[in-house]
């Protein structure tokens, strides 16, 4: 882990290109969006607010407000990054301002690998829920097996820098390059179960996951203890 881990994200991310959904949709083969989908199924509220964490372009929260729309429901969806530039380019009329006050639901993704404390994270956004409040998550997973492992550890060491190269350049071959390693690395250190147990101790219950895409993907969602 960097010294300064949320230095190294803004410096890692705030050079990729506008382009960055498209892309990420193309590199995953489609899955991306799908995974984000499972997710914001586990967390819409009839009304209230929902915190989308890293937000990023804002593809989750675009989403969870679509949803909540088709639902008929009241919510308010309200993104945070720590990358301003990709905050820009989320459409005029989304806020980017997180409320200092409770809220209903909690979305973040690819989080985790990037915190110097993944338990002490998890317990400030269990924070801010309220009591029955749902909190789901979306990242990346290794997948398992004699066949799945290699062709994923194939693919995220060679095909994805270079893909990434191919179609949107050096800021693209740097993060292919990154992501690989930094993924087996965070499950390692912190395998699913541990990630389990840390949702818990933060005051989550009924956590559950979801592996998706044959290992590439891994959703997670629970509710804040006191509802």
């Amino acid at each position: 882990m960097p010294d300064d881990p949320n230095g190294f994200a803004r410096d890692l991310f705030d050079g990729l290109p506008a382009r960055y959904d498209r892309l990420a949709e193309i590199l995953s083969f489609g899955q991306n969006g799908q995974w984000r989908e499972e997710m914001v199924g586990h967390v819409i509220p009839a009304d209230g607010v929902i915190l989308d964490v890293a937000s990023g372009t804002a593809g989750v929260a675009l989403q969870l407000a679509a949803r909540n729309v088709r639902e008929h429901g009241r919510a308010r969806v309200v993104g945070v990054d720590l990358t301003e530039q990709r905050l820009a380019i989320i459409p005029p009329g989304l806020s980017t301002r997180a409320s200092s006050a409770s809220v209903d639901a909690l979305t973040f993704t690819y989080l985790l690998r990037y915190v110097r404390d993944p338990q002490a994270t998890l317990a400030e956004l269990a924070r801010v829920l309220k009591p029955g409040g749902m909190m789901a998550s979306l990242e990346f997973y290794v997948p398992d097996g004699p066949l799945w492992h290699p062709a994923w550890w194939a693919y995220t060491r060679m095909v994805l820098p270079a893909g990434g190269l191919l179609l949107g350049g050096r800021e693209w071959f740097r993060v292919g390059r990154f992501l690989g390693p930094n993924i087996s690395a965070h499950y390692r250190r912190y395998p699913v179960a541990w990630t389990v147990q840390a949702w818990e101790k933060a005051g989550l219950v009924d956590v559950r996951t979801r592996v998706m895409s044959l290992g590439g993907g891994l959703v997670m969602w629970g509710t804040r203890a006191g509802g």
